[in-house]
Order: structure tokens, then C-alpha cells, then sequence
């Protein structure tokens, strides 16, 4: 062999070492630069995982939240309805109370009124006018209180009740069917709303 075909021979030996080394470095390079790329992908799918629960957390605390706050605002409601139809029922007491007052100390009135209609005699007004005007009066009167829930009761001919009379006295009754029937009335006995403001006294068979 002669020198210049040896020399050939190192030179294209040596260049196919080279290609060699330039492949390799290649193939090192790309899985070198694949790495990189995975990773930022397995970073981005973690990232929207831990974003997905972030926004779960929060939607779940703004759901308690107004749970809560719509909680307390039907507490509050409640409370303040209970409290208006209290203070309302407070004030339509008071209001018959106060005119309850007034309703009883006018009673005697109205009793002083029938005693003077009884005690008007014909030869001490021939003409009626007398009676008739002191009527007129007292039904004006009566009408009045009977619009503020007034009432009176009804006593002769009914049953014994303590729950609205009181027996002045008892007197043997003139019928089997009359035992425990009020036979006489002493002093009228009303109601105010349907509560008594003053008791029948009466007269009782027994």
C-alpha cells in the first residue's frame, strides 16, 4: 500500500467518526430537549388542577356564606313580624282597656236613666214628653257605648251561669222546671267584646 492511499484511508476513517460524534450529539440533544417540554407540560396540567379546586373552594364558600347571611335575614324577618303583630296586639288591648275604663264608670249612668223612666208617673207628665225626651237620651246614650262593643246581658228566664251572674239571693222556685233559673234581676249585667265588664245580680230558684 502506498503512502498516499494510507493517508486516504486515516482521512476517511476519521470522518466518519466525526459524522458519528455529530449524530450522537444530535440524538443527546434531542432527548435532552425533550425533557423540558414534558415537564412544562406536567406544570400546566398541575397548574389547571390546582386552579379547578381553587375556584371549587370558593364557589363552595360563597354558597355558605349566603346560606348563612339568608339564614340570619329569615331570623330577622321572623322576629320582626312577631314583634309588629305583638306591639299591634299591645295597642288594640290598650284601647279596649282605656275604653273599658270609661265604658264601666258609665254604667251607672245608664242605670239612673231606667230608674228615672220607671219613676216618671202619667199625673207628673200627662203629656209624655217628659219620658219621651229622657228615652230618646238614654237610647242615643246606650246606642253609643253598643257601637264600642257594648252588650248587655239576657237574665230572667235563663240558666244559672257564675260565669256571668251573681245570686243576690235564692227563693224557692214556683215550677220543678224553674230550679236553678234566674227569676228576677237586681242590676243588668254587660259585656264589653264578649268579656264581662260587670256580673248580673239576680234572683235564683232553687
Amino acid at each position: 500500500m502506498s503512502k498516499h492511499e494510507a493517508k486516504d484511508k486515516k482521512t476517511s476513517r476519521a470522518s466518519r467518526e466525526s459524522n458519528e460524534d455529530l449524530a450522537d450529539l444530535k440524538v443527546t440533544n434531542h432527548e435532552t430537549s425533550s425533557e423540558p417540554s414534558e415537564q412544562n407540560g406536567k406544570t400546566v396540567k398541575e397548574s389547571a388542577i390546582i386552579s379547578e379546586k381553587t375556584v371549587k373552594n370558593d364557589e363552595n364558600a360563597i354558597e355558605n356564606q349566603l346560606a348563612q347571611m339568608n339564614d340570619k335575614y329569615l331570623r330577622l324577618y321572623s322576629e320582626f313580624d312577631n314583634y309588629r303583630k305583638r306591639t299591634l296586639k299591645e295597642k288594640t288591648e290598650l284601647s279596649k282597656t282605656a275604653a273599658s275604663e270609661l265604658i264601666i264608670k258609665l254604667l251607672p249612668v245608664l242605670d239612673d236613666f231606667e230608674r228615672a223612666i220607671k219613676a216618671i208617673e202619667p199625673d207628673t207628665d200627662p203629656t209624655g214628653a217628659h219620658k219621651e225626651g229622657i228615652l230618646l237620651i238614654f237610647n242615643k246614650m246606650k246606642t253609643t257605648l253598643n257601637q264600642q262593643g257594648l252588650e248587655q246581658m239576657r237574665t230572667i228566664g235563663e240558666k244559672f251561669d257564675t260565669d256571668f251572674h251573681e245570686a243576690i239571693t235564692n227563693i224557692p222556685a214556683p215550677t220543678p222546671e224553674q230550679k236553678n233559673t234566674i227569676l228576677d234581676e237586681v242590676e243588668k249585667g254587660y259585656l264589653l267584646n264578649g268579656k264581662v265588664i260587670r256580673y248580673a245580680k239576680v234572683v235564683v230558684g232553687n
